[in-house]
């Protein structure tokens, strides 16, 4: 069962919340913008409320939750309802696909990466964003998960982790950035990523389709 109740019920909160951290907000946009390819096809699995793809130019994506779907509708994207294991697009028909804090919500990772791997032309490349459970906002996040609101389904990962996913998806990892260094009240500006992980919370991995996943 997609993992929805919270997203239907309070999409004012979830944009709330990119208001009252405008500069995590604008330091995850930059990280992210800087592994997303410049040009083709491009789609975000579990588009939300469309936050990261209309800033980021990429004009479609799916997503389970009716509301966010509606929200990023407004916003002018191209929405779709889908869970993540199932993706709703042809074979080889996308150049890029990005998720942003979605992998920690799916029922079944591998299967996931293995769906975005078949939709992606040879060559193409996924960009996952995510919040290390490893890192300082994580362990938060892991100790509070039961009062939150969003994170209460969620399964955190750590960067090793999606690392082997992805690998036994058939991508070759690219490149890993992280940025957000520190406590998010903290953060006054925006923050430019690094290369590597282990020091910041929010992590971007950009890995290529260059094989057949592993059975």
């Amino acid at each position: 069962m997609p993992k929805t109740e919270a997203f239907d019920n309070h999409l004012k909160e979830y944009e709330e919340w990119f208001d009252g951290n405008r500069y995590v907000y604008l330091s995850e946009l930059e990280a992210v913008g800087q592994l997303l390819p410049k040009t083709g096809r491009g789609i975000e699995v579990g588009i939300g409320s469309g936050l990261f793809a209309g800033p980021l130019g990429i004009k479609e994506g799916c997503d389970p939750s009716a509301e966010m779907r509606s929200k990023a509708e407004k916003r002018g994207l191209k929405v779709k309802e889908c869970v993540a294991e199932n993706l709703p697009y042809e074979d080889n028909s996308v150049d890029y696909a990005l998720m942003v804090t979605t992998i920690c919500f799916v029922d079944d990772p591998q299967k996931t990466f293995k769906e975005i791997n078949r939709v992606l032309k040879p060559g193409g490349s996924v960009v996952v964003a995510f919040v290390d459970k490893d890192s300082p906002v994580g362990r938060i996040y892991l100790e509070n998960k039961e009062k939150s609101m969003f994170y209460k389904e969620a399964t955190f990962f750590s960067t090793k982790e999606l690392l082997d996913l992805l690998q036994n998806a058939g991508f070759k990892t690219e490149k890993t950035i992280q940025t957000v260094f520190g406590m998010l009240h903290e953060i006054s500006e925006v923050q430019h990523p690094k290369e590597g992980h282990n020091e910041g919370s929010f992590v971007v991995i950009k890995g290529v389709k260059t094989g057949i996943p592993q059975t």
